[in-house]
């Protein structure tokens, strides 16, 4: 069993900066969690005090039932995996691998048996005998996978582990860690930056800023209802679009109205705005949300001048400029625009995102 609980938990250091601010949060054992911000937002802190490695400053922290604020490292029984690898560059990678095991002064077979199989489960046996300055970067990624996995941990940590890999094999690396955690059944605790990452990885995502969790959810939680314009911000590519308007209700139906813009709001929305007439509001539309204007009905269509053509392989970002408002929107990349084009784009209507102006609170969620 490896569930983790935080109950109020602060970490502030002597200096007064506090890193962490009243996290409550309830990690399920065999979870995968994955804890995403910028840098600074105080996910390698609470990572590191899961770990042993920053003492808690207040509140509780349980693995389970039991109290851990004072438990040293070496008997929480949990693996971290670090964004350096932090590995031996005098050992051979199977004693990389068995450092742990032989410092706890496990039984030599034992010690081959687990290695051998950890190796096997990485596609690392050929480099046993190898020395880290001979590996490429993902393997030496599985060396440091190996080194936690083989000591059969309760709970495995994970911070920035994939950070320093070229594009294509933190995609590979991103697939086996997930099948890692399939097969070991074991709560891990992932630590990034990098959103591609979370949405594909996580069971659940924490997201923080200035030590506070800004919303927990599963992946389709925090990319579809983001509960504030951070949450949104951060999670999309390109970002999502703001446009700040007014909300005007008539007739039993709302809309949302910018000088240049009038969209009609659909009913499920409008039944979550009730009383909000004449509020100040934030309008959230994905980058991918928009399609040719043919395809869109009368009050769902805005109108610009494209700045720029970006082509991605499959698809291509228009930036848009719409009335002193920079729009990135994502298109096919059949759309022969060129910089200077006027286009207009209809808007999913379905898929709108409304915030308060002031607050940055969601209006729906």
């Amino acid at each position: 069993m490896a569930r983790i609980r935080f109950n109020n938990v602060e970490k502030k250091y002597a200096n007064g900066f506090h890193a962490v601010q009243n996290l409550t949060l309830d990690i399920q054992d065999k979870e995968f969690l994955v804890l995403l911000g910028p840098s600074g937002c105080g996910k390698s802190t609470t990572l590191n005090m899961i770990a042993g490695l920053e003492d808690v400053s207040g509140g509780a922290l349980l693995f389970d039932d039991e109290l851990v604020n004072y438990t040293p490292p070496h008997k929480r029984d949990v693996a971290m995996v670090f964004q350096s690898y932090a590995l031996y560059p005098h050992k051979s990678v199977f004693d990389n691998i068995a450092f742990g095991l032989q410092m706890r002064k496990v039984d030599r077979a034992e010690i081959d048996k687990r290695v051998r199989e950890a190796a096997e489960k990485l596609e690392i046996t050929h480099l046993l005998d190898r020395r880290p300055s001979q590996l490429s970067g993902g393997q030496r990624q599985r060396v440091a996978l190996g080194r936690a996995m083989v000591r059969e941990p309760s709970v495995f940590l994970m911070d920035e582990p994939l950070s320093n890999l070229d594009a294509a094999l933190r995609i590979s690396m991103r697939a086996e860690i997930k099948e890692l955690h399939q097969s070991m059944q074991t709560t891990f605790v992932y630590v990034t930056h990098d959103q591609a990452e979370a949405l594909t990885l996580a069971d659940r995502i924490v997201v923080m800023k200035d030590g506070v969790v800004k919303q927990v959810g599963t992946p389709d939680d925090i990319y579809e209802r983001p509960e504030n314009t951070f949450v949104a911000s951060f999670l999309g590519s390109p970002p999502i679009n703001y446009i700040d308007g007014t909300l005007k209700f008539a007739g039993g139906g709302a809309q949302f109205l910018h000088e240049a813009l009038a969209l009609d709001l659909p009913e499920a929305i409008t039944a979550k705005l009730s009383g909000q007439d004449g509020r100040k509001v934030r309008l959230g539309i994905r980058a991918e949300d928009v399609d040719e204007a043919a395809a869109g009905g009368p009050g769902a269509t805005i109108h610009g001048k494209v700045n720029s053509v970006l082509p991605v392989g499959s698809d291509q970002f228009l930036g848009f400029d719409f009335y002193g408002n920079e729009l990135f929107f994502r298109v096919g990349k059949d759309l022969a625009h060129k910089v200077g084009d006027d286009v207009s784009l209809s808007v999913d209507l379905n898929r709108l995102h409304l915030f308060d102006k002031d607050s940055g609170a969601s209006l729906l969620w």
